[in-house]
């Protein structure tokens, strides 16, 4: 996953050279929510995001890398408690966009990886080609939609009834059909709106993700951000939940 971070990293600085001077290059969002108790219930739990869009004079390009945390106290059989790690998930994603015209229709390539130590899935890696446009496109409101055909890879977990058995993992990959769209309103000049939802839908499993938030800005830099994210998988091993759910209250940096 480090590796996955810094080819990312090295791909978004290279390309700054070329950046159209008409725009500005870069838009960045830096998200950090952590939560932390004490008492008669200890949790631990950490969220960092990092959305930078790349705007050049043919090129809209979207670097995102996502990190979950968290520690539970949890109970065990003889009935005492410790805290133990629940949650540790790292997501990373590229998408390439070659616009083609005034109407904002584009060309996009997209690739992700995720890594996630607890999911119905321990590796999850998809890659996709296909055509969006811009349903609607003003100084408050965007909305764009997406699909293309693509190709997947995963690593899915297979649970077992019995806690001395330890769980294996079996290997998934196919075609998979992509589709995406994002909807972004801008209430006031203070409040913002957004909307993002995907489906990869194959033959093994269809995997939906969606995430809604609400920001208010603290300063010319700073927002206060709301949301709720949920991730499907269709396909999963019995003992395995088909849904994870993630409510978040982040600080957001922008530059």
């Amino acid at each position: 996953m480090h590796k996955l971070t810094i080819v990312l990293a090295l791909t978004a600085l290279s390309t700054t050279a070329f950046a159209d001077d008409k725009k500005r290059p870069w838009d960045v969002e830096v998200d950090i929510g952590a939560i932390a108790t004490s008492g008669n219930t200890e949790t631990t739990s950490l969220q960092f995001k990092v959305d930078a869009k790349q705007n050049l004079e043919k090129w809209e390009n979207q670097y995102v890398f996502n990190s979950l945390f968290k520690e539970d106290e949890v109970e065990q059989d003889d009935e005492t408690t410790s805290k133990e790690k629940t949650a540790e998930k790292y997501f990373g994603s590229a998408k390439f966009a070659y616009l083609l015209g005034v109407e904002k229709s584009y060309l996009f390539g997209f690739g992700s990886h995720t890594d996630d130590k607890f999911g119905a899935y321990r590796t999850y890696s998809t890659i996709a080609l296909g055509y969006g446009d811009w349903l609607y496109s003003s100084s408050t409101f965007n909305w764009f939609v997406e699909a293309g055909p693509g190709y997947f890879e995963g690593e899915k977990v297979i649970g077992s009834d019995d806690d001395t058995i330890p769980d294996s993992i079996t290997d998934e990959s196919g075609a998979m059909l992509r589709a995406a769209t994002a909807l972004e309103w801008k209430i006031t000049s203070n409040a913002e709106f957004k909307q993002i939802i995907s489906v990869e839908s194959g033959a093994d499993n269809t995997r939906t993700q969606s995430e809604t938030s609400l920001a208010t800005s603290i300063n010319g830099s700073m927002k206060m951000k709301v949301g709720f994210a949920i991730a499907n998988d269709s396909d999963v091993a019995p003992g395995k939940e088909k849904t994870d759910t993630t409510t978040f209250v982040n600080l957001v940096y922008s530059f």
